[in-house]
């Protein structure tokens, strides 16, 4: 999986530029990108881990499955967590049932926020 996650640094401008501004909000300095740099059309979107209160910017196309941008994220965001399927993606604050299918098919869209969190509810104190 780590080969298919490249660190860019935020010295790129344009990318930077060309990225939604909700993508920025209280992200990591570099984006992990999924695609190429040349890829057309392509999303920036925002990953959040609810656990570990941070999110990051993931470079995507249209066409990346859910499946993907989770793992990416939680290497990067939870790499201790070995149970991937323990945790839920949830775009909208809905649950998206089919990991297994595109950004696009799920309702995402260039500057989309998906947020990753623990299947188990958690009492509250």
């Amino acid at each position: 999986m780590s080969d298919l996650i490249k660190h860019e640094s935020r010295d790129d401008s344009a990318d930077l530029a060309r990225a939604p501004f909700v993508t920025t909000l209280r992200t990591r300095d570099e984006p992990i990108r999924l695609v190429a740099t040349d890829a057309s059309p392509r999303w920036t979107v925002r990953v959040q881990g609810a656990e570990v209160w941070d999110a990051v910017r993931v470079e995507v196309v249209p066409g990346t499955l859910v499946r993907e941008i989770k793992q990416a994220a939680m290497a990067v965001l939870m790499p201790d967590v070995e149970a991937l399927d323990a945790y839920v993606v949830k775009l909208g604050g809905f649950e998206v049932s089919n990991e297994g299918a595109s950004l696009q098919a799920v309702g995402g869209a260039d500057g989309s926020t998906f947020l990753v969190m623990s299947r188990a509810r958690r009492p509250v104190r």
